[in-house]
């Protein structure tokens, strides 16, 4: 008995069936196609006939509008005076109510039952530093 048949005799049938359910990549089937994926508007691989927005495409470019220079100022501000390389997603998140921004109107992002969506007035306080929003309200 050649080392082949022997290895194929080898194994069982708990294996053959884990075989079977994996998709080879050759049979032209694209994992990223199925159908019981749903969209998250996230995307950003883009088909055929889908361009990058304007909003994308001039920031690709090297064009930011006032929002993305802002934006990127505060971050690197922030990674200098906190002595950081990489802020975590909660600084982000802080940079992000610290400029201004409030959740004022429903989401557009598509993210399932995981999460709970809300909106808040615009004259919210950020809730990020304790310190600033009593100096803001007083």
């Amino acid at each position: 008995m050649t080392a082949k048949e022997m290895e194929a005799s080898r194994k069982t049938s708990s294996d053959k069936e884990s075989d079977e359910s994996v998709i080879d990549r050759r049979s032209g089937l694209d994992r990223r196609n199925m159908s019981d994926q749903t969209s998250s508007n996230l995307e950003r691989r883009r088909g055929p006939g889908r361009r990058l927005s304007d909003f994308v495409k001039s920031a690709v470019e090297g064009e930011m509008s006032q929002e993305q220079f802002n934006f990127l100022v505060a971050i690197d501000t922030f990674k200098r005076v906190n002595d950081k390389t990489f802020p975590t997603w909660t600084d982000v998140l802080e940079i992000v109510r610290k400029l201004g921004y409030r959740k004022t109107m429903p989401s557009e992002l598509n993210l399932g039952d995981r999460v709970k969506d809300w909106t808040e007035k615009p004259d919210t306080p950020s809730g990020v530093d304790a310190e600033s929003d009593e100096e803001r309200d007083g």
